[in-house]
Parts: C-alpha cells; structure tokens; sequence
C-alpha cells in the first residue's frame, strides 16, 4: 500500500472505531483486504443510526480469515472461494429476495463463481480488465472500438517496426510484460485452477508459448533485435514510449490506467485485450461474503443489501472523487463494479473515457478457482517458467518447477521469504 492510501484508510479506521465507543446499537466487523471499505463503512454508518460497520484491514485476507479468533461478519477481498471454505458462509440470497431485480444487475459469469450448490455464497464487487494502450494518433488503426486481440496486434506491430540496421521503433513484444504472458496463456484455455494445488491445461499452455515464440520470430525479427531495442528505449516508461510513438502498443491493467494523471491519459486510448471469443477478468476479482459465525447478522445483511445498490455506488463513486481516493484507487474496490449496471449507467461520468468503451458483458470469462496462495505460485512459479519457456530458455517443466517450490515451501524456509526458482 503506498503513503497515500495508507494514510486515507487509517484516518477512516479510527474515525469509525472511535464512533462505535459511543454507539450502543447493532455493531458489525468488516474484515477486508480493500482499505477503500474504511471510507464505504463511513458512508454507510452516516446514512443511518441503527446499525455500525468496523473495519479491519489486513493485507494477506484468505490466511487472516480462516486462521483467525477475532468475531468477524462481513469478509471482503480476493482468494475468497476453495474448496475448503463453503463452511465459512451463510448465503446471500437474501439479498436477491430482498430486491428481485438485482441478480440480473450482475456479470453472470462473475456471480455464478460465487455459487455453490445453488445457492449464493459469495457476490462480486470489483474485477480488473487487461487492456492495450496507444497513442490517440493511432485510433484509426484499429478494426474495433471494443476489444483488440492477439493477432491484430501482432500485425500492427509489425506494419509499425522501423528499422535502420537495428530497431529504432517497435510495434509491441509479448515479452515487455509479464502478465501479457500471463493473460496469452489464460486466452489459449491454460485454464489454471485450483487442485492440491494446481492444475492447467499442459495443450493449451503450450500453444500459447508457440504463439509467443512464432510472434517473436515473425513480427520482430527474434530475441536478440527485441533485447536490443529494450535495453536501449525502455529507460522510459511504456505509456511515454507509446505517445512519442517509439511503441505502437502497451499492456496495461484497467485500474493502473484509470489512475494515471489526466495529463498522462489525454493523449492515449485503449481496448480490452480478447481472444477466442473471451476477455479473460483478472484473477484478483474483489468478492464479499458474510461469516456463519458472524456475531451481528442484521448490521451486516443492512450493510449488505446498501452497499449492492446502484444508488449506492454512485454515492461511493462521487466521494472517492471528492476525498481524492479516485487519484489512486479506480472505480469501486480498485476495479470495474460486479453490477454492470453500475459501469453503464454511473461509471462513465466519473470516467469519461470509458464512453464507448465498457466491457461487453457476454463475454467476460472469470477466473476459476485458485489455491489461496496463488499469488506466490504465480509470481515465483508460474511467471518465471513462462518468461523462459518463451524465450527458448526453460529446461524444467512447469510441474516440475512447481513440485520444487513446494518442497522448498514446505521445509526449513517455512514462515520465511523464499528462494526464487
């Protein structure tokens, strides 16, 4: 969390901590990886004198959750939903009684992750979008004002490359960001997933590595050209390099662009990276779920049925805005809102930008279920083999690589930072 942030969500912490000494009604306890819900706990605690939100922030939320004695109602943040953890919730469907509409207000996809035999467990509130940016000079290039996929971005790169014995402009390298690799193997149905730890399809992934190394080869002229021109042009950032058209293109994710100056994103645009009839969510999407055990049942299903309602988060949108929350935090919890209903009709008057430009709801894929240590097999495994796989460097399978970060994981180093493999 940077200064900024912290800052915010600590002085919204004791506001609402300090409040509650004074309340004697109906108190809940909201544990979350979000530091924004300190501010959306405020709105909610002013708009009524019944009932009182405490929140709680802790960065690791799956392992401060489940290992945790403190009494706990409302859990919001990332890595929510295993296999292992149906018998922490009480449903939701209450709040979809509550307001029959409401279901319908949500990406099917993104809620249907949150149901388990039939019922709904966990609801969606934020997701993050791989996106493409480019210089707005560039606009007329591209065949869609939506969505842009692999290959046309392959062949636009390579119409853009200028040469002169070496590299003077390139259009765009899958190898200039990680999660680009990432997002490649997710489009091609790498489909990772959660299975003592992990699991994926070995195919698919491979697919995705041919296609990177074939658009090494083919667009930019091989590894050597790319590292050559990285080394010299990268000391500059990649939206710089793509306004001075030294880039055709840059990855993004949709809540580092939205946060960018004003400045900064006037000369640019975007798409949403897509490919085989999908556009993948990122893996982190933001859900909310209420404790079984919790201790105060009704203050957490009132805050739950405010917090899900349109009105609601064009309320949390304008005061995001006026606390300058919106400088470093996107749109609701960092990201896109679960209601696509929200990101229609509220999103882009605070978002210009994205007049034009929302996602197509049909065909947002969400993530499947992953082992809530996920983000370090993914940083410390994952990534690496794909970095070195599609640089023809890879010698270990990734199977293997991951069966020896979790022996290693398993061992002395256990409760310590681990060695990079």
């Amino acid at each position: 969390m940077n200064y900024r942030r912290g800052f915010l969500f600590l002085t919204g912490a004791v506001f609402l901590l300090s409040a509650c000494d004074e309340f004697t009604g109906s108190a809940a306890v909201l544990l979350t990886d979000r530091p924004e819900f300190a501010m959306y706990a405020e709105q909610f605690n002013l708009s009524q004198g019944k009932h009182k939100i405490e929140v709680i922030y802790k960065d690791n939320i799956a392992e401060n959750f489940y290992n945790t004695k403190e009494a706990l109602d409302i859990i919001v943040g990332s890595w929510l939903k295993s296999a292992s953890t149906l018998k922490y919730w009480q449903s939701l469907d209450f709040l979809f009684k509550k307001n029959p509409g409401l279901k319908e207000s949500f990406y099917p996809s993104l809620l249907a992750l949150g149901r388990f035999d039939n019922r709904q467990y966990l609801v969606p509130v934020s997701f993050n979008l791989p996106i493409i940016i480019f210089s707005k000079n560039n606009n007329t290039l591209l065949s869609n004002p939506f969505t842009i996929g692999l290959e046309e971005i392959k062949t636009l790169g390579k119409d853009f490359n200028e040469k002169n014995n070496v590299y003077t402009r390139m259009g765009f390298s899958p190898l200039w960001n990680n999660n680009f690799l990432f997002e490649t193997a997710v489009i091609f149905n790498t489909s990772f997933r959660e299975d003592d730890p992990l699991d994926w399809n070995g195919d698919a992934l491979l697919e995705a590595i041919r296609c990177i190394r074939d658009w090494i080869e083919e667009a930019n002229g091989g590894l050597k050209a790319e590292d050559e021109f990285f080394f010299k042009y990268f000391f500059d950032p990649p939206p710089k390099l793509v306004v001075t058209n030294r880039i055709l293109f840059a990855y993004m994710n949709s809540s580092g662009f939205f946060t960018m100056s004003n400045e900064t994103q006037a000369n640019l645009d975007f798409r949403i990276l897509s490919g085989n009839g999908i556009i993948p969510v990122s893996e982190n999407a933001v859900y909310y779920g209420l404790n079984k055990k919790g201790n105060s049942k009704k203050a957490a299903r009132e805050f739950t049925v405010w917090f899900f309602k349109e009105e609601t988060q064009m309320l949390l949108l304008k005061k995001s805005m006026e606390k300058h929350l919106s400088d470093t935090i996107f749109g609701i919890a960092n990201g896109f809102s679960a209601m696509h209903s929200v990101n229609e009709n509220v999103f882009p008057l605070y978002y210009p930008m994205l007049l034009g430009h929302m996602p197509p709801s049909d065909r947002l894929a969400a993530p499947n279920i992953l082992p809530k240590n996920w983000m370090d097999i993914k940083d410390r495994v994952v990534i690496p083999y794909l970095r070195d796989a599609c640089r023809g460097e890879s010698v270990l399978t990734l199977k293997q690589r991951l069966d020896d970060w979790l022996r290693i994981n398993n061992s002395s180093f256990n409760g310590g930072r681990l060695p990079d493999l």
